[in-house]
């Protein structure tokens, strides 16, 4: 199997689940928003589909 590189960006996560929340009824607060892109992060980082890689900018 070949490796890919895939970029996460957390925002993009919490945008991604305020616009399906909002869809479905629900009206999720920033802090809300911020804190299920971080648990989706981990989940995707434990599960090993993708290398948690720290940014050197």
């Amino acid at each position: 199997m070949r490796e890919i590189e895939v970029f996460i960006d957390t925002e993009e996560i919490a945008e991604f689940f305020f616009h399906e929340l909002v869809k479905r009824g629900y009206v999720p607060s920033e802090e809300e928003l911020e804190e299920i892109a971080d648990i989706t992060f981990e989940y995707l980082i434990e599960k090993s589909i993708i290398d948690e890689e720290e940014d050197d900018e």
